[in-house]
């Protein structure tokens, strides 16, 4: 089975012995993230996430379906995700790896589990058709934060989403296309991120946002899942070394802190995104040229 090249001797030493120094191989702090750069493709819902070096791409599609029968009044809404060999030789396609079953668990949790998008808003017609919401997220390159960046782009990519809107008259139900009517934004209750802290020198190291390089050498890590209110949601610790019950209350206030900066920046970015498509489409909509 293909796998990561581990780092070396070398490496090791040298990289351990910086953090013991409170330093960075990158320069960074221990508690910064890699620069954050978001954008959104011409389509609603797709948001291209790139941190630091790891590259991830969402996008969110809307069909109708068949409510569950447990849950008539509920749409559905599914988190996929996929891990190709071009983000890294450790990734094989048509087999699932260890990492790949728990970034999927996590932003199950973090999100859906969350109740982060209304599904009871979902529902067309109670107990025979609903929207079913679909976020597909594909890793394009891989160099550690993978939960964070993959979080980032579904939690951006449904703020970014537009659904097609819909009547209802008796039992018929009409779905207009984007040209008969605006599109409609989905009912989002809260908006919740993800923040990875990685321990070092037996805990007594916390680092935010680990590359690849530091993340083969860490002790241990912890996965907080909050909102911009600052409340949490998940609190994942994947084994590793035992964590003091302080350290980890440290840690969930670096990632509250954190979800708040990572929101602001989704929240510039949903907001430049709109002027610019708003003024293409007026832009089209004052061309003197038509289709006769």
């Amino acid at each position: 089975m293909p796998r990561e090249a581990e780092p070396s001797n070398n490496e090791r030493v040298f990289v351990l012995q910086a953090l013991r120094e409170n330093l960075r191989i990158d320069g960074r702090g221990l508690d910064s993230f890699r620069d954050l750069e978001l954008s959104f493709g011409n389509e609603y819902g797709v948001a291209d996430v790139r941190l630091g070096k790891t590259r991830v791409l969402a996008r969110i599609s809307a069909e109708v379906a068949q409510p569950l029968p447990d849950r008539k009044f509920d749409g559905i809404f599914t988190i996929t995700t996929e891990l190709s060999p071009m983000a890294s030789p450790a990734f094989e396609v048509g087999r699932q790896t260890d990492q790949e079953t728990i970034v999927s668990r996590l932003l199950e949790k973090a999100i859906r589990r969350s109740n982060a998008l209304d599904t009871e808003s979902l529902c067309i017609l109670a107990g025979q058709k609903c929207w079913n919401i679909r976020a597909d997220v594909h890793v394009l390159d891989y160099d550690g934060g993978l939960v964070d960046a993959s979080c980032i782009a579904i939690i951006a990519a449904l703020q970014h989403f537009r659904r097609p809107d819909v009547s209802v008259d008796g039992e018929d139900v009409t779905i207009y296309t984007l040209a008969e009517r605006v599109p409609v934004p989905l009912a989002m209750l809260h908006h919740p991120l993800c923040v990875t802290l990685s321990f070092f020198n037996g805990g007594e190291v916390v680092l935010i946002d680990s590359t690849m390089l530091e993340q083969q050498m860490s002790e241990g890590e912890v996965v907080v899942t909050a909102n911009r209110h600052g409340e949490v949601c998940q609190i994942a610790k994947l084994g590793g070394v035992p964590t003091d019950a302080l350290v980890l209350l440290r840690c969930v206030e670096l990632a509250v802190g954190k979800v708040k900066e990572l929101s602001m920046i989704i929240a510039g970015a949903l907001e430049k995104d709109s002027k610019e498509k708003n003024v293409e489409g007026m832009a089209a909509e004052l061309r003197a040229d038509n289709d006769r």
